[in-house]
């Protein structure tokens, strides 16, 4: 499903629409922005039309564009929610490189992660990163998430392998935090 509209002090998260599928193929197609994500992630949100339709007919995902400065600069969701469990796996993506290191992507996750616990009443969040995606894994620590493990040589590119940090965090943890 579609997220909600989300307004933050640097970022809105919105609904995704249908003409944003542009800014995705324009990411996409540019190999620094897209080195960090899995290869799940990429196919999925490169295949943007069938995704969104997915996504809006899903009940177990959420999902939002991130506009920041006037203009669409990236995505975020909760994804693969087991509502019995109370949890989910969270993914962000700053499609525009103008935007990176602003604190957009610490802000996304902010609203992302208040909206996980304090509406959809989730328990926990996890999430994996790149190693080397050093700025992503110090944004999640900011929203609380904490180092569980590390996947090691997860994944095979630009000939060499690559580990994946995990990380989770807790309702608890994060409500003691926002106290």
């Amino acid at each position: 499903m579609f997220g909600p509209l989300l307004a933050g002090e640097k970022v809105t998260l919105r609904p995704g629409r249908a003409d944003d599928a542009e800014h995705f193929v324009r990411w996409f197609a540019d190999t620094e922005v897209t080195r960090h994500l899995g290869r799940h992630t990429a196919v999925a949100l490169y295949q943007e039309e069938e995704f969104l339709k997915r996504i809006g007919e899903s009940k177990d995902d959420v999902w939002w564009m991130i506009d920041a400065e006037g203009k669409a600069i990236g995505a975020t969701g909760i994804h693969r929610i087991s509502w019995l469990d109370a949890n989910g796996t969270t993914g962000t993506m700053i499609g525009e490189k103008d935007c990176w290191h602003k604190g957009y992507a610490t802000e996304a996750m902010r609203l992302r992660t208040r909206y996980a616990f304090r509406e959809l009443n989730l328990h926990k969040l996890m999430t994996e990163v790149d190693v080397e995606n050093v700025a992503s894994r110090k944004a999640l620590e900011r929203n609380g998430y904490r180092t569980v493990g590390v996947r090691r040589e997860q994944n095979f590119s630009a000939g060499k392998w690559h580990d994946r940090w995990l990380g989770e965090v807790l309702r608890e943890d994060w409500e003691k935090r926002e106290a």
